[in-house]
């Protein structure tokens, strides 16, 4: 090994995650991030940790959805990702939402400050050899096709993909608010915010369905054939792609009206689409759900149809991306070391979680274990009875290898509770156990999984 410093390769969450975990506990890191050097058709600046995608790290609800507990132990954990996800909250209901821009200036100006922490901008366009040291790859959705060659040759495994789609950003200023009205759905206030966290703007049911028509014969994206076969993840699904599978997909699926009512009418309308503020100053808002393949000639037309939006200056168009993962429960060992090369550590999305934090929290499990091995010694993962444990597990053999697909944390990761418990209940037995059980972990006390 090169000494004691372990290489993190990739400077978005995970690997930022992984760099800062790595310092903080004593060993010196040399993080590679390929931008500005090679760019991609998904981000819009070199800053380490840029949320390319939504804004959104959902809910933050930590005894009744599994997201929100796995923020909760992030923060227990002195996770960077959160500490920097709460100094940058903007109102939205029960979700942390952040301010994009603050957010990854901060992550990338943290790793700055670190002594031991030494930011490299290049491409690493093979694996490391066994005699490199120890490496975290943390190249994300996004990795280089040099890489990807690279690891298909050392693993004899077939390039797993899907399409990534990203939402469309408009100016909150050309919004119509005669006709747009904030709301969130049952008057929900999250943290920071009013119950009126998003702005929506209504659809009747002809609006609907010429919206949906439009949709489906608006202008796409060419794919290549060798593309053509490749699988959408289920949570970040094209709004096209979802209207093809019946025409009121959308109305029971993004656009669902429950909770809001038209002050306008006093009355429910037949759809809603939402948008979510996604900068700190508020000038900004991202259309929820809304990630599309739509050719950007197609997309300021259509998305002007919807009430309210009629003269919608757009900051960004959608976009749609190719996501690239490994088959992790064959692959990776419990430490997500790489088995046919075991001094090179996976995180982030490219192990086939999905997520922004669950592509941290993999950041940090894969420098706890580097920490470790650098320092000689042997640790324990965490107990699979909490969201970080469940989801380790099911990425390196709780899934199965043959039909194994992205996966956002759930608490279906989690094992059931003894005994019977009323449906109500179980979540927050499940995140109480979680808590706990990650509180005693980090004691030092042995957790029966």
């Amino acid at each position: 090994m090169q000494g004691d410093r372990v290489t993190v390769v990739g400077g978005g969450l995970a690997g930022s995650e992984a760099a800062f975990q790595l310092a903080r506990a004593g060993v010196a890191v040399r993080l590679v991030e390929m931008r500005p050097t090679r760019t991609t058709a998904a981000h819009q600046t070199d800053r380490l940790a840029e949320l390319v995608c939504s804004n959104s790290f959902r809910s933050d609800d930590a005894l009744n959805n599994a997201v929100g507990l796995l923020h909760a132990e992030m923060r227990r954990l002195g996770s960077l990702i959160m500490a920097m996800g709460d100094r940058h909250r903007v109102p939205a209901g029960g979700a942390l939402a952040v301010d994009r821009d603050g957010f990854s200036a901060d992550v990338q100006a943290a790793l700055e400050a670190e002594p031991l922490v030494e930011i490299v901008r290049g491409e690493l366009d093979a694996l490391p050899s066994p005699d490199d040291g120890l490496h975290i790859v943390a190249t994300g959705p996004l990795t280089g096709d040099g890489l990807a060659r690279s690891i298909i040759e050392v693993t004899g495994e077939d390039q797993l993909a899907f399409f990534d789609a990203i939402a469309p950003i408009i100016h909150k200023d050309s919004i119509d608010f005669d006709v747009a009205w904030y709301q969130s759905r049952y008057d929900k206030p999250g943290p920071g915010g009013d119950g009126k966290d998003y702005i929506n703007c209504p659809l009747s049911e002809a609006e609907y369905h010429a919206f949906v028509e439009a949709l489906l014969d608006g202008d796409k994206h060419d794919f290549k054939d060798w593309e053509k076969a490749t699988p959408y993840f289920e949570g970040c699904m094209p709004i096209e792609v979802m209207a093809e599978r019946g025409r009121l997909t959308l109305a029971y699926g993004p656009l669902k009206p429950v909770g809001l009512t038209d002050p306008r009418t006093g009355e429910r309308p037949f759809a809603v689409v939402q948008l979510r503020q996604d900068n700190a100053l508020g000038t900004l808002y991202n259309l929820v759900g809304f990630q599309t393949k739509l050719a950007w000639g197609a997309q300021k037309p259509i998305f002007r149809m919807i009430p309210g939006l009629e003269h919608a200056e757009f900051a960004r168009l959608g976009g749609l991306h190719r996501n690239t993962f490994l088959n992790s429960p064959r692959l990776l060992d419990g430490e997500l070391r790489l088995r046919a090369r075991p001094n090179v550590r996976f995180a982030g999305q490219i192990t086939g979680c999905e997520g922004y934090v669950e592509s941290a929290a993999m950041g940090w499990l894969a420098a706890h274990f580097a920490a470790a091995e650098v320092g000689g010694e042997a640790v324990e993962p965490p107990p699979a009875t909490t969201a970080h444990g469940a989801l380790l597990h099911h990425l390196t053999g709780g899934a199965d290898a043959e039909t194994f697909q992205p996966m956002n944390i759930n608490f279906g990761l989690l094992p059931p509770p003894e005994g019977r418990l009323k449906k109500r209940e179980r979540k927050p037995w499940l995140a109480r156990r979680a808590l706990a059980d990650l509180d005693a972990w980090l004691a030092g006390e042995r957790v029966a999984a």
